[in-house]
């Protein structure tokens, strides 16, 4: 007998929140142009696959606030995960590095962004943010503690948040943006 698969829900969410990810890599584009397509275009295509997919984010943010979405969390063991940031950029940036001069660079470049928007959608990197580290929040991935009896039905999550570090058996009361990220 296999073990019940725990899947992350909220996953139009998770999509948005992905696509508002890509903003950086979507600024560049638009900057760069893209040679077979007149400018007004990319810029409108790059201005909505920024402009939405943000708002949905802070709305979301918003929602969770007014409608109090909280959860108290226990620190167990807590993890940095700056680096992160480092692998999101090239990931993100690096297949736009190449001249958009012809169609077929247009198509893989294309083909390139849907493997990293399935990649973060499927491994749950959607609070992978620039805006998040520009307004200074850390992410943190956090075990719970076990509890006494040694059996932990808890799973792993992430925790965006202002703090340099996080103590042990702490408990935090953090706003939900997904079923496993949250904000504080």
């Amino acid at each position: 007998m296999t073990a019940p698969k725990h899947g992350e829900g909220l996953k139009f969410a998770r999509l948005l929140m992905v696509m508002s990810s890509l903003s950086p890599l979507l600024i560049l584009w638009a900057v760069r142009g893209v040679e077979k397509i007149p400018d007004v275009w990319v810029w409108l295509v790059c201005g909505v696959l920024i402009i939405v997919p943000n708002l949905f984010l802070f709305a979301r943010i918003q929602i969770c606030k007014k409608n109090k979405e909280t959860k108290v969390l226990t620190i167990g063991k807590a993890e940095d995960h700056r680096e992160f940031l480092l692998v999101y950029l090239f990931a993100t940036l690096l297949p736009f590095y190449d001249k958009l001069d012809s169609n077929r660079n247009i198509a893989a470049t294309l083909v390139a962004l849907l493997f990293i928007v399935y990649l973060f959608f499927h491994l749950n990197l959607h609070y992978m943010n620039i805006f998040f580290a520009l307004f200074g929040y850390r992410v943190f991935t956090i075990e719970p503690p076990p509890p006494a009896s040694g059996v932990s039905g808890e799973i792993p999550f992430v925790l965006l948040t202002k703090r340099t570090h996080l103590k042990a058996d702490e408990k935090i009361t953090a706003f939900r943006l997904s079923d496993n990220v949250f904000f504080e």
